[in-house]
């Protein structure tokens, strides 16, 4: 789903980008998923049940994950599909599950819900920028938990105001020499130029997803890198591949390279102009 929306937005973009205009977003931070994870936790406790609590973001992709003791482990997948389901259809999983309870079982195929009870929206200031799932003892008990959880306090560092950025396509060109567009901490847009050939690349904690908008390249992934040095703690570069798989790319092409695949752009008829979005990998924050 993530690479999905990020493809999206890359062909909204396209080839020429100049200016941005900012709207602002709310977005939960990892300190809100702590205070909403920890009320639900002590509601768990207060009733003397072990579930397991999920906390995602507004587009589902989990921030904490706290699986309380001697809770079952097949409640980890549903947790977080709870908590998923709430946040990207931006409603309660309670409803899915009446609605099946009285007759509507087409609610059971649809793409991505878990159409079980225990999933609530985190609503600020009338937005949903988030969803809490918990899953391990009866439905009401579960909703009741992500109940107490969604309803903690937020403060000032529990939501973070980001830039929804808009590039329009009329004006400089950003491939003149290439360029980063935009980068967080959570990913990163490039506009990407390459004439000739480049160095073997390996990311650590970045996956990059190549949009080809001109020209052609012989794309290397995998083998072993030649000559590797370390230019930062999670950034390898290399002169060469030993194995590994080649493939021509060209405009239209998209590729998705994970973290820690070595890549080469061995031979380049160009000039090649290619978006990379770069989702960054979130490890740490949960248990």
């Amino acid at each position: 789903m993530r690479f999905t929306l990020f493809i999206s937005a890359l062909l909204a973009v396209a080839p020429a980008v100049a200016r941005a205009d900012v709207v602002e977003k709310k977005a939960l931070t990892l300190d809100g998923a702590r205070k909403i994870a920890a009320a639900a936790a002590c509601a768990a406790k207060q009733r003397n049940v072990g579930v397991v609590i999920a906390v995602v973001d507004d587009g589902g992709h989990l921030l904490l994950l706290e699986r309380l003791d001697n809770t079952q482990a097949a409640s980890v997948e549903v947790g977080i599909g709870k908590a998923r389901t709430a946040a990207i259809f931006r409603r309660p999983t309670k409803e899915f599950e009446e609605g099946i309870a009285k007759g509507r079982i087409a609610s059971l195929v649809i793409p991505g819900a878990t159409p079980l009870q225990g999933g609530i929206p985190i609503v600020h200031q009338g937005n949903v920028i988030g969803a809490i799932g918990v899953s391990g003892d009866t439905p009401a008990t579960d909703e009741e938990i992500a109940k107490a959880g969604a309803a903690a306090p937020l403060g000032a560092k529990s939501v973070a105001t980001l830039p929804v950025k808009y590039f329009e396509r009329s004006h400089v060109a950003a491939f003149a020499k290439g360029m980063p567009l935009i980068e967080t901490p959570g990913y990163k847009i490039h506009a990407s130029r390459r004439t000739e050939p480049g160095l073997v690349e390996v990311h650590a904690d970045e996956t990059d997803v190549v949009y080809v908008l001109e020209g052609e390249a012989t794309l290397v992934t995998g083998g072993k890198v030649i000559n590797p040095r370390n230019i930062s703690a999670d950034e390898v570069r290399g002169t060469d591949v030993e194995g590994g798989a080649s493939r021509r790319i060209k405009k239209g092409d998209v590729i998705v390279i994970p973290e820690g695949v070595p890549h080469w752009f061995k031979e380049v008829q160009g000039p090649l102009l290619y978006f990379v979005v770069k989702p960054i990998a979130r490890n740490g924050g949960g248990k």
